[in-house]
């Protein structure tokens, strides 16, 4: 089976799961890849913590922010279901800002997040991103906007009709009427994107050395491995990534490394057709489809 023959297999079988896919596989040392629509452009959701944490460590790194410095963080409301961290805080604390890296970065806490991008905003992020020569992601806006979405608005039992109204309302051109989905409005980009970020991270050019160690360091500390994971992580090799999730979309980006010294990219970026919030069957089929296109890299 050649590449094509490859693709086209894949693509149907993610559209028989209900899933339409953005996926990019990469080799670190050839730069040999293959993806599945690798340039389609989709909201990032929680990715975007990955730009942030190479901002604010690159700002610790020049002085410009003080690592040590404590940062005040109210209290949430933990009587509401919601992300783990800092928003379900009962009191307030008082958290270093390069433990706020960490938990943003590993733990995918969102109020952590925000307080970074307190300090960096959002238009800064994307700029330095461009400074770095990194094109193709956008970033526009902090975290908390992801969880104002017609999700929050229902209660438990009816929470498919948010997904309903995600899955059926996107239009042609990719945009939408929820905000956080519509990728002229929302903190977007693409799989090849996310790629290019992430092989900076690995060989760094124009990153600094020891920020990029830092950020892998903390992708290799991610809590959340229930989508890739299985089916890049075992004694031989080791997984670092970040996830993104947000309504009716499921994305994951990172780094399998192997013992033998190779490395690959994977970049995947999805959304459902299905109305449902928790959709193990969505998670287990993006691992199987971005571990036959590493498969193909490395036979």
């Amino acid at each position: 089976m050649n590449d094509d023959s490859l693709v086209t297999a894949l693509r149907e079988e993610l559209d028989d799961g209900g899933l339409r896919g953005s996926f990019l596989v990469r080799d670190l040392h050839t730069g040999d890849e293959v993806g599945i629509d690798p340039d389609v452009e989709f909201p990032l959701a929680s990715l975007v913590k990955v730009p942030l944490a190479v901002a604010t460590l690159d700002r610790v790194r020049t002085g410009e922010l003080d690592g040590a410095e404590q940062v005040a963080v109210r209290p949430g409301n933990p009587d509401v279901a919601g992300p783990p961290g800092l928003s379900r805080f009962r009191h307030p604390a008082s958290v270093a800002v390069e433990d706020l890296v960490y938990l943003s970065t590993s733990i995918s806490d969102g109020a952590a997040a925000d307080a970074l991008f307190a300090l960096t905003p959002p238009a800064e992020v994307g700029r330095r991103l461009r400074a770095l020569g990194l094109r193709g992601i956008t970033v526009r806006h902090p975290i908390s906007d992801l969880t104002d979405t017609p999700a929050e608005r229902f209660d438990p039992a009816e929470v498919h009709l948010a997904h309903t109204l995600a899955i059926g309302a996107r239009t042609a051109g990719r945009g939408h009427p929820v905000p956080q989905l519509d990728v002229s409005r929302a903190s977007s980009g693409t799989a090849r994107a996310f790629a290019d970020l992430l092989q900076e991270l690995w060989a760094p050019t124009r990153v600094d050395p020891g920020v990029a160690a830092r950020v892998r360091d903390l992708l290799a500390h991610n809590v959340l491995r229930q989508r890739l994971a299985p089916d890049f992580t075992s004694d031989s090799s080791t997984w670092s990534s970040k996830t993104g999730t947000l309504l009716n979309l499921r994305h994951e980006a990172g780094v399998v490394e192997h013992d033998d010294g190779r490395a690959f990219v994977v970049a995947a970026l999805t959304e459902s057709r299905v109305a449902a919030s928790a959709q193990p069957e969505a998670e287990a089929l993006m691992g199987r489809v971005a571990r036959a296109l590493r498969d193909r890299l490395r036979p």
